[in-house]
């Protein structure tokens, strides 16, 4: 099987060093070349045709984002953004991931020794998952050991048997996402109507760059988009985006839906976890909800969105067509879990009737 061939783009000499030592470690990656701006990244991508880009956000003579922007309209090709974890960091990479970037990691730290081994493990992931692209399409490819994967039992027991769920006027729609996840939830929710049902959503996101997400998807969405507290109650018009170091889950109290966020550990490798949301909506809210499984890699989500349907829920998946990375989605496809299979266009509209449907 022939290598994954990288180019990196990064104006720090040392900072390629690094990625290039980094990423050639691994049996299936090839670093080959490097380059400090993007005029000599764009004539060696012509002479090497790599597989996948990691690209710095921030360069000499052209920034990352007018690069990206050429690149993607007139050579598209697999882009890992590499970006600081910075508020105006956080913004130009969700920008980037707007603009077609297939994912992102934050600058390593340097001085940081301890944490090198799991940004090792974190970049080489990502660039596999990149390299299958066809376009926009990924799948997920990884062979790195890796730490036990925990269920959701870890956060909430699974209640045995179905519970009794009163109806209620009140609806709640729950979406979970990783990899393509942001844009995925940002053409869901710039599409809701400003009286939809209060939306929670779990989306993979380092803790730096939730609150930018949530800000930024409340710029161009009618609805009221926030990152949730905990304790927050869930009301129609507004979003709650779980922040990137806690589970987002669903508690209930009489007719009221609050938001609760836990500090437990990793589940699925991801905190927050989507089988987390899913799992306490299945639980408190039951057939007063709709689920929605987006893009991302592996298969969190896949079993809470199973245990939404189980108890009376309506359930959704994006096609694999339209998704980044079939894995969650298509995980959840396979179990059973989804009622029904549509295009990422088709989803809003989709939620907006079935909205009205159940009032």
């Amino acid at each position: 099987m022939s290598k994954i061939g990288v180019l990196v783009i990064d104006d720090s000499a040392l900072i390629r060093k690094l990625l290039t030592e980094l990423l050639n470690k691994d049996p299936e990656i090839e670093v080959l070349d490097s380059a400090a701006d993007p005029y000599i990244a764009r004539e060696k991508i012509k002479k090497l045709k790599p597989d996948v880009l990691t690209l710095d956000v921030e360069m000499p003579k052209m920034d990352g984002i007018t690069f990206l922007s050429n690149l993607m309209r007139l050579r598209p090709m697999p882009v890992v953004m590499v970006s600081t974890m910075t508020e105006q960091g956080a913004e130009v990479t969700l920008e980037a991931l707007e603009l077609g970037a297939v994912d992102f990691v934050t600058k390593p730290k340097l001085n940081v020794v301890e944490s090198m081994d799991d940004y090792a493990m974190e970049i080489r992931e990502k660039v596999k998952i990149a390299a299958k692209a066809k376009v926009r399409a990924l799948t997920e490819h990884r062979n790195d050991k890796v730490e036990p994967k925990l269920s959701a039992d870890a956060v909430l027991e699974k209640r045995e048997g179905k519970k009794s769920h009163l109806k209620t006027t009140e609806r709640i729609i729950a979406i979970g996402a990783s990899t393509g996840g942001t844009e995925a939830i940002r053409e869901v929710l710039e599409r809701m109507p400003a009286d939809s049902p209060g939306i929670v959503v779990t989306q993979h996101i380092p803790v730096g760059f939730s609150l930018s997400f949530a800000q930024r998807m409340n710029s161009i969405s009618a609805m009221t988009v926030c990152q949730a507290e905990d304790g927050q109650q869930v009301i129609p018009g507004h979003a709650y985006i779980a922040p990137g170091d806690k589970h987002l889950y669903i508690e209930r109290s009489g007719a009221r839906y609050y938001c609760r966020l836990s500090d437990g550990p990793a589940v699925n490798r991801h905190k927050p976890s989507v089988d987390v949301l899913f799992r306490s909506v299945a639980q408190n809210v039951g057939p007063n909800a709709i689920g929605v499984i987006l893009t991302g890699m592996g298969d969190d989500g896949a079993r809470g969105l199973m245990e939404m349907k189980d108890n009376g829920a309506i359930t959704l998946a994006q096609d694999e067509k339209t998704s980044v990375v079939w894995g969650m989605p298509g995980e959840a496809v396979k179990l059973g879990a989804a009622d029904t299979q549509l295009p990422l266009e088709k989803v809003a509209g989709k939620l907006i009737t079935l909205s009205r449907e159940l009032k």
